[in-house]
């Protein structure tokens, strides 16, 4: 497992992401998953640097072979949230209809194969699963 701990600023996401492509550089991942996770990377990131009210943030990426998958840790000692219970958007209204937010975790939701939270030792714990074939 490696990992990267950075100040919450959005400056430091390009960092974030570099890390996590240089991580997985050696497993080829495809090019949609790749650029999948780089979304959700954006999203996640911004999401803590926004509303979590923590001074760093800590990305762990881990690497499983059988199936070839990545799991990404985001971790944060703001303020508890755990986005899977929000509701999904209503993605049938039209844009002015729908209530402004929650479609990027939507959409993380939607394009990983797997996404659990928890809060341990006052910190929040967000992880991704994406298949890198």
């Amino acid at each position: 497992m490696e990992e990267i701990t950075v100040h919450t600023d959005l400056e430091n996401l390009d960092k974030v992401t570099a890390f996590v492509e240089a991580a997985l550089e050696s497993y080829n991942p495809s090019m949609k998953a790749q650029m999948q996770l780089n979304v959700a990377i954006d999203e996640l990131f911004s999401n803590i640097v926004h509303y979590s009210k923590s001074a760093d943030a800590t990305i762990q990426v881990e690497v499983k072979n059988d199936p070839k998958q990545v799991k990404l840790t985001f971790i944060d000692s703001g303020v508890p949230y755990n986005p899977l219970i929000k509701a999904d958007p209503d993605i049938t209204l039209s844009a002015e209809e729908r209530q402004i937010g929650g479609l990027g975790i939507f959409l993380v939701k939607k394009t990983m194969d797997g996404m659990e939270y928890q809060r341990a030792d006052n910190k929040n714990q967000l992880t991704i699963y994406k298949n890198l074939a």
